[in-house]
């Protein structure tokens, strides 16, 4: 018998490459199939793989992994520490009257979503600066606020982002480098303002923040002086959070520290207890305050010529935008904002949705989140999945990071190994891996708020972007 003959005498053994259906093929015709999930780099796009050629260049590559290994470095001796809370027009950079601070990269008005829209009018007759909704959404228009991303004034907003001049904000200094990161309260309910929605209830919370909950925090702040959030976050972390979404441990650790400051001060005592009411309302209270703490990380490896390190992940519902080190601040890099696929509250369908927004996504950045859904196996049950994909989740994204993770924020489940740290944009393009996302969902329509929570991944399209801008800049 021949040899070709014998082997096709045997029975058959295939390895698939690339796309996953014709294993399934295979094996459905009762043959044993290996499957290699494989993507060519930059998506197979000759332009994207021209340039990562370029970025391999030796003199360059050494550059880069230098660069990148200063900005790691960075991010993970950074020690973030609350020293604050204060109105935005008095601390954050830039703010005035007439600004409205949102999430994700630069929109206008006219292409802001539904729930930025709604948050924007909310939070302008919050501010007094028109009498109802409909006389807001005709200043917006009209070209006399000043819109500007949150990312761009040291701040980070959750879902729309929106802060306006007189919202409290999260003072964080990050100590070894001496840089200040800005993020407003939570506001805690479903329906709310961040949500998009905007109706009398949630401008009377608003009014509370701004006159009760605000300056009760501030007061004790000034008697704590500082808390450590690194630190604290650590603690959260193994306590069962992964500090995006789920902040059961986080909110807890807070408020245990500022508890006996708030009881020292001079509110009265029916002020005190709503405040510790509306903290127990709801495990989100440390949210923005881990999202200021990673900003504050995050900006610290802003500008580091030839690094390739992501240093921002953030959406306003229509783009996704990213910035990456060896590009600067400025320079922004996005793809359309992309669907988010969880758990619906009931009464929604999936048509009801809104695409992927907030800046948020820093935690991500930073190497929570997402990232570090192995200490937080409760979480799948928000955002969908199973708690071995959570586990794996935070395998994976060690394949598009920097070799390093972040010492001090561990991951018990996974031998205390650090949080994967660092996105590299040519990791992303080389194994095709997008990093992961968990985030809330918001109604597609303004006024409505909060529907649901779950999973999603930045475009390809912004890592592509970002790929062609460093080769362009460095060939």
């Amino acid at each position: 018998m021949s040899t070709i003959a014998e082997i096709f005498g045997r029975p058959l053994s295939a390895i698939n490459v690339g796309a996953a259906m014709f294993a399934e093929d295979i094996k459905a015709q009762g043959a044993a199939v290996t499957h290699l999930d494989w993507t060519p780099p930059g998506g197979g796009r000759p332009d994207v793989v021209a340039a990562l050629a370029t970025l391999a260049r030796p003199d360059l590559a050494e550059r880069i992994e230098a660069a990148n290994a200063v900005a790691v470095e960075r991010i993970v001796t950074s020690q973030p520490v609350l020293v604050g809370f204060g109105r935005a027009l008095d601390v954050v950079p830039g703010m005035t009257k007439k600004t409205i601070l949102h999430a994700g990269p630069p929109i206008a008005f006219e292409r802001m979503a539904g729930a930025m829209k709604g948050a924007v009018t909310g939070a302008l007759v919050f501010e007094g600066l028109a009498k109802d909704l409909d006389e807001a959404y005709e200043l917006a228009a009209s070209g006399e606020i000043d819109f500007s991303p949150c990312h761009e004034h040291n701040a980070v907003g959750s879902m729309a982002g929106v802060t306006s001049a007189s919202m409290f904000m999260h003072i964080v200094e990050n100590r070894p480098y001496g840089n200040y990161a800005y993020t407003n309260l939570s506001e805690q309910l479903a329906k709310i303002l961040r949500m998009g929605a905007n109706d009398s209830t949630v401008i009377d919370r608003l009014n509370w923040m701004r006159d009760v909950f605000g300056p009760i925090l501030r007061d004790a702040m000034v008697s704590a002086r500082e808390i450590d959030l690194r630190m604290m976050l650590a603690q959260a972390l193994h306590m069962g959070d992964e500090a995006h979404n789920r902040n059961n441990a986080g909110t807890t650790l807070l408020i245990q520290a500022l508890a006996p400051h708030i009881l020292d001060s001079g509110f009265s005592t029916k002020d005190k207890q709503d405040v510790f009411n509306f903290v127990a309302s709801s495990d989100y209270f440390s949210g923005p305050t881990w999202m200021a703490c990673s900003k504050a990380a995050m900006d610290s490896a802003h500008d580091i010529e030839y690094s390739t390190v992501v240093t921002t992940m953030c959406r306003n519902g229509v783009d996704f935008g990213i910035r990456v080190s060896g590009l600067g601040q400025g320079t922004w890099l996005t793809g359309p904002a992309q669907v988010v696929e969880g758990p619906l509250f009931p009464g929604f369908t999936v048509a009801d949705r809104g695409l992927d927004i907030g800046d948020s996504a820093i935690t991500e950045t930073y190497g929570i989140g997402g990232f570090a859904m192995a200490c937080a196996p409760a979480i799948v049950p928000l955002v969908g999945g199973t708690v071995s994909e959570a586990i794996e989740y935070s395998r994976t994204m060690a394949d598009i990071t920097t070799t390093t993770t972040n010492p001090a924020l561990t991951i018990p489940i996974l031998g205390f190994r650090g949080t994967a740290t660092g996105i590299d944009v040519r990791k992303v393009e080389e194994t095709g891996i997008l990093p992961v996302i968990n985030t809330a969902i918001a109604h597609k329509e303004a006024g409505i708020g909060m529907i649901g929570a779950g999973l999603t991944h930045p475009p390809i399209e912004a890592f592509h972007a970002a790929t062609l801008a460093l080769a362009e800049k460095y060939q």
